[in-house]
């Protein structure tokens, strides 16, 4: 059963009038942050406790994240984080390819807003010197994000915050995340200077190669992780 030790403090975000979309804003944010990782059951009472919701809200939050296939009904078990599949990964790796290179190709003309871009490879880069790699991590998936924004699409936007959210399912259960993040904290920032510069299409190249390199590092660090749970009896 999952700790939910410190949730409470969340249920101030709630306000008076609670909704289980708002309960389900807070379980994916603490779930992106790693609160409850991979495989953890979530438990009704302490959940519903900590936040001072009704059953019903409850399980119509986790109705959503399910749909956004961040957890899993598992019959008679309970409900659970997933754990993703490497299927899951490549095709979220798709998903990203195809949004993320089609927003930088239809940019239009610069100058570009690109602070949003800045301010997360100043974070990247921020975390990086405190050794805090789940910190590099959130930071790059703000850059991401900032980039899909440049679209000025509100769909687009919450598509893409699902997708990213599942992401981080894979990132939780690595574990070498320095291995993983940090060669991409070089990149955003190549990918910044050249919007920034109005070189779109070296952008765009920038950030697919970027994203195949992902995928396949992502991929082995979580195979990886996969055999030593294995070896593990996890």
């Amino acid at each position: 059963m999952a700790d939910v030790n410190g949730l409470a403090d969340d249920r101030a975000l709630l306000g008076r009038t609670s909704t289980a979309e708002r309960v389900s804003d807070i379980l994916r944010s603490r779930i992106a942050a790693g609160f409850f990782p991979p495989g953890t059951r979530l438990s009704e009472d302490s959940i519903g406790g900590a936040l001072g919701v009704s059953r019903n809200t409850l399980r119509e939050a986790f109705r959503l994240l399910t749909h956004e296939r961040l957890l899993e009904h598992q019959l008679n078990r309970g409900v659970f984080v997933r754990r993703l599949t490497d299927e899951d990964v490549e095709d979220i790796y798709r998903t990203r390819a195809l949004v993320e290179c089609a927003v930088v190709r239809t940019l239009g003309e610069p100058p570009y807003a690109v602070d949003g871009l800045a301010d997360a490879v100043s974070d990247g880069r921020h975390a990086a010197r405190t050794g805090d790699w789940k910190g590099v991590s959130t930071a790059n998936i703000h850059f991401h994000r900032e980039l899909v924004a440049l679209a000025g699409s509100a769909r687009t936007d919450e598509l893409m915050r699902s997708v990213f959210a599942e992401l981080r399912l894979a990132f939780h259960v690595v574990d070498e995340p320095r291995r993983l993040h940090e060669p991409y904290l070089a990149r955003n920032r190549q990918i910044l200077t050249a919007l920034q510069e109005g070189r779109r299409e070296e952008a765009e190249r920038l950030l697919a190669e970027y994203l195949d390199d992902s995928r396949r590092r992502v991929l082995d660090a979580y195979r990886r992780s996969g055999t030593k749970d294995e070896r593990d009896g996890g």
